[in-house]
């Protein structure tokens, strides 16, 4: 497979995947799921993981896999790059996978003793990541359908762990400029 190819296939891989963390955090608020819980002396996830901010993510990331399939022919033959529709059961493990491993790094980051907020890098970059490719190839697996094997070649996973975290500094420096979040990272 070409360069441009095996990125434009990670992308839009992943795009269900790297639209819940940013939901959250425009819908956010509301009840923290841990309710308060402490574990050591810290909070179990703390006030920014919260039930709805997880609900809105996993919502928005599969809304955004359904969008993906409605235009799936239209940008294979611009692209000229032969783009997987999004089985059902990819459609919400992508984005629920991406909210449980955002939600497991925090857990980790409380447990190292970080504050919210706290820089941890590679773990702030790639949580998401590994979170919705574990459960997409879980629910793959379940389904019987093969699409994880034949959409995430090495070559694709390889793009996906290089392209992930500029993006993920990208996109939270610009929210941070813009007031939306209060950390650049």
């Amino acid at each position: 497979m070409e360069l441009f190819a095996v990125v434009v296939t990670a992308f839009w891989a992943m795009l269900p995947a790297y639209i819940p963390n940013n939901a959250a955090v425009l819908a956010g608020g509301g009840r923290p799921i841990d309710g308060g819980r402490t574990m050591g002396g810290s909070r179990l996830l703390g006030d920014g993981k919260t039930w709805r901010g997880t609900l809105v993510g996993w919502v928005a990331g599969a809304l955004v896999a359904v969008a993906l399939n409605a235009v799936q022919p239209t940008v294979t033959d611009l692209l000229d790059v032969e783009l997987l529709t999004f089985p059902v059961a990819i459609a919400l493990a992508l984005p629920l996978g991406a909210m449980l491993g955002d939600i497991g790094a925090s857990f980790v980051k409380r447990r190292s003793g970080r504050k919210r907020g706290a820089p941890f890098p590679g773990l702030d970059q790639l949580d998401f990541v590994v979170g919705s490719l574990a459960l997409a190839f879980v629910a793959d697996f379940a389904a019987s359908i093969s699409w994880f094997t034949e959409t995430f070649t090495l070559s694709v996973l390889a793009t996906v762990f290089v392209l992930t975290p500029i993006l993920h500094v990208s996109t939270n420096g610009l929210a941070y400029v813009l007031g939306l979040k209060d950390e650049p990272w």
